[in-house]
């Protein structure tokens, strides 16, 4: 090692711990961390035999339509035009206009499969899947904004400070493959979510446990993976080394500093990555017939598509938690113009949703994967702005698939115009519990020691659901 090197490592070390982890949270670094722990916790935690062994979470930010997608109201188009019956209470939400007339939906709806579950015409290639489909038609929230709302959706409280689902699941289960993540989150466009990494956070659990953000869009959907090419492998291999020892000198010495644990692995998982992680994201090692499946062959429908394909490819191989966004940046929000916004965002994801339904059957992967689809909240039965709808989030529907649940049926129900859940609601943290559920996890028992304080997932609330498994 020469005296260049030398001083890069240097250098290195004088920055500042805390300015490394902020900047990780989206590069190398977050990548680095995922391994440790992993198997340790996994085989402690597990609490019953699973029905799932991943999860591939479909997140369309911004609020979907419920009304317009899986929860027709007839009543709705009768009334269009009239304000909301006074035996409905006006709801509390964002930024709606009060004493807006209802709009109506001018979605066609169809009886699918056999088990004649609704789907509207603006997800046909979905709508083929129903029979493997589970939609709970009566979710709530306590997030009225969108901060506040994917925020809960991702880590059961609507305000800044808990680890995400998926840092939750990685610490109970770990992963199955120590040289790739064993949590992935992936976009749909430059852009970036609300609240951003916090999404796929860990919070006061290990960094180890957060997500990893991949961009199949990219020449390197992981950034920073790859080295220099006039660098050899030995050459790396020694500074790996030299990192090494540096790290371990001073952890010693601060044994309290947990970050430093990760930091020991983080260089040498990173170097494992680089055989493998290439393989696992390159997408022209699929076929032609398979990367139509999934609507590559469509520019509409690429973007989303490249991202349902390599979710398939990392649950191959053994990645546990995966979660793509649809309309990154909120892009399904529509207080304006539902019908072109709707539009044209269903149309980028129905057959990529599809593809990865059907590849995931047809793969025998689909029995222990759960897939799941939903936004934030849904939007309400009022107009905004004369064409669009506000944000609801006192009713709305998700779906799940594969993994242990039973399809072809429908849980709960919302009031005849779609605005209240009023039937077996189930909130954002009743639907974390049955996820976990499904992986083996029981929400009261995966636990956490916080500085003397015992966390949990839904913190103390929420509960599995019998009728996702039973009908």
């Amino acid at each position: 090692m020469d005296r260049n090197d030398i001083d890069a490592v240097d250098a290195y070390l004088t920055a500042s711990r805390r300015g490394f982890l902020a900047s990780s949270a989206m590069g190398l670094g977050a990548v680095a961390l995922d391994v440790l722990l992993a198997h340790q916790a996994g085989a402690a935690q597990a609490h019953h035999p699973p029905r799932a062994k991943a999860v591939i979470w479909l997140f369309m930010e911004g609020g979907p339509s419920h009304l317009d997608l899986l929860d027709p109201k007839p009543l709705l188009n009768k009334l269009a035009g009239q304000p909301l019956p006074k035996s409905f209470k006006e709801p509390i939400t964002a930024m709606g206009e009060k004493g807006a007339p209802l709009l109506a939906s001018p979605r066609k709806w169809k009886r699918c499969g056999q088990s004649g579950l609704w789907a509207s015409d603006w997800i046909p290639h979905i709508s083929q899947h129903m029979d493997d489909i589970c939609v709970i038609r009566s979710c709530w929230t306590n997030g009225i904004n969108h901060a506040g709302g994917v925020c809960q959706m991702n880590t059961c409280i609507n305000v800044a400070g808990r680890p995400s689902l998926g840092a939750w699941v990685h610490y109970g289960l770990g992963t199955e493959n120590e040289n790739l993540p064993g949590f992935v989150v992936m976009c749909d466009n430059s852009g970036r979510p609300v609240n951003g990494p916090r999404n796929w956070g860990s919070a006061f659990m290990p960094a180890s446990h957060q997500g990893v953000l991949l961009r199949a869009d990219q020449e390197s959907p992981i950034a920073n993976l790859q080295p220099p090419a006039d660098i050899p492998i030995s050459r790396q291999h020694a500074k790996l080394q030299l990192l090494e020892r540096f790290n371990r000198s001073y952890a010693e010495l601060h044994p309290e500093q947990t970050e430093l644990a990760a930091r020991l692995r983080s260089y040498e998982l990173a170097f494992r990555m680089q055989s493998e992680a290439p393989e696992a994201v390159d997408l022209s090692r699929e076929s032609a017939a398979t990367q139509r499946l999934y609507g590559l062959d469509d520019p509409a429908t690429q973007a989303f598509g490249k991202n349902c394909l390599l979710a398939r490819r990392l649950v191959e191989r053994g990645v546990r938690f995966i979660q793509l966004y649809s309309g990154t940046g909120s892009k399904w929000d529509s207080h304006s113009h539902i019908e072109t916004n709707h539009g044209r965002l269903c149309r980028s994801m129905d057959k990529p949703v599809a593809g990865l339904l059907t590849d995931l059957k047809s793969r025998g992967l689909l029995d222990d994967t759960l897939v799941i689809w939903g936004g934030e909240f849904g939007r309400t039965p009022m107009s905004e702005k004369g064409d669009g709808r506000d944000h609801n989030p006192t009713g709305f529907s998700i779906w799940m698939a594969g993994g242990g649940v039973r399809g072809g049926q429908t849980i709960g129900a919302t009031d005849d115009l779609g605005l209240y859940a009023v039937e077996d609601k189930m909130h954002v943290k009743d639907i974390h519990a049955s996820i976990l559920w499904l992986l083996g996890l029981d929400n009261m028992k995966l636990t956490y020691n916080h500085r003397g304080r015992i966390e949990r997932p839904t913190i103390n609330e929420g509960r599995f659901h019998p009728k996702i498994v039973t009908g």
